[in-house]
């Protein structure tokens, strides 16, 4: 039969009472009293061991911090319980468990120097990865038949075939919402047959193409991130090196190429399929026909609509995959490491999009092209 760590109060003893412990006192059984013997107050004489039939250190500790809360004498401690009380009798401390908060103007510069220090070996990083990419694409450039060709191929059908699907969908009900809710407001003005400009316009310029960063990004700079920083837990990367052969040729060139390329073809897919999207929502909701709904688009939209998308793609292409490659190769240590860095390559990347694309809406309406 297991035995129970307990206790009890003897007060047959008029002059003394004695607080009785019994049982195992191990830190796999103290939790059964352990609350109830904090509760324990009034005036304590004697703490009895001489029942405990097992001890470890917590036991111990418990003990003394016991007997010098309550004032009371130890007796009936077996030799193990008196070396372990006495190894543990001057553990306990009055300091705080936790340093003081220092004050906010103290503790804001100290803060703000921190992420600039931070800020500032981010910033060395990335320009020491551009170097090693743009030395590894003269040496390509130089030897061309150390280029992987398919390799280039592979990441061409992963980053760009394989997400027609699912970019394809995204923007199929992307013209549909923008038609939609575009038509709400403009029907207040009874400019309806104006939806057919906006879900143009704001296809092929804008939404096309960052939409399709921002997929890319969480599909395919995250699957960058994530294959490479493994390689380089497993130390493949490291045995490439070994063996004369470059992670940056190797790996990090073909996405980004593969990326960068494809941004293009997704991006101009997205938009035709966002477009297409809009004219079925103006047949259907609008009483616009299909046909007719699309040979207005050709009508409506300026041609330069479509450069300004298509200068841009390539553009967010480079910074996905870059992001994603970058991160990858910074990991470090364990495997909690790749999901940190791949969420990293994620964020980065299309807070970097997002800010471009802001540039380049300045950029083109500055030029004439608004």
């Amino acid at each position: 039969m297991t035995e129970t760590t307990q206790f009890s109060i003897d007060d047959g003893d008029q002059d003394r009472t004695r607080l009785v412990l019994s049982g195992p006192f191990l830190v796999s059984t103290i939790s059964e009293v352990c609350d109830e013997l904090e509760l324990v107050e009034g005036h304590i004489h004697v703490i009895d061991l001489s029942q405990i039939t097992e001890i470890d250190t917590v036991g111990a500790w418990i003990a003394c911090r016991l007997s010098s809360r309550l004032g009371a004498e130890v007796e009936g401690a077996s030799d193990r319980a008196l070396r372990l009380m006495r190894a543990v009798e001057t553990s306990d401390s009055d300091l705080d468990f936790s340093p003081p908060r220092i004050p906010f103007w103290e503790r804001v510069p100290e803060k703000t120097g921190e992420v600039v220090d931070k800020v500032q070996h981010s910033l060395i990083g990335v320009i020491g990865f551009l170097g090693q990419i743009l030395l590894a694409a003269g040496t390509l450039i130089r030897h061309p038949r150390k280029f992987r060709t398919r390799a280039l191929i592979r990441q061409f059908e992963l980053v760009g075939v394989d997400a027609l699907p699912i970019v394809g969908l995204m923007s199929f009900l992307i013209g549909i919402v923008i038609a939609q809710q575009g038509a709400v407001q403009l029907e207040q003005f009874g400019a309806e047959s104006l939806t057919v400009n906006l879900v143009g316009r704001i296809t092929l310029r804008e939404l096309g193409v960052l939409m399709t960063a921002i997929m890319v990004a969480g599909r395919s700079g995250s699957a960058f991130a994530a294959q490479i920083g493994t390689m380089k837990l497993t130390e493949e990367i490291d045995a490439m090196r070994t063996i004369g052969i470059s992670p940056v040729e190797a790996l990090i060139i073909p996405r980004i190429l593969a990326c960068t390329f494809m941004m293009v073809l997704l991006g101009f897919y997205s938009s035709i399929v966002a477009i297409v999207g809009g004219a079925v929502a103006g047949d259907l909701l609008l009483g616009i026909p299909f046909w007719t709904f699309l040979s207005r688009v050709q009508e409506v939209v300026p041609t330069y609509d479509l450069w300004v998308g298509l200068i841009k793609a390539p553009v967010f292409g480079l910074i996905v995959g870059f992001a994603g490659c970058y991160h990858g190769m910074q990991v470090r240590g364990n495997s909690e490491e790749v999901g940190l860095r791949t969420t990293m390559a994620v964020v980065s990347a299309i807070f970097f999009v997002i800010v471009l694309d802001a540039f380049f809406a300045v950029f083109f309406t500055e030029v004439g092209w608004g």
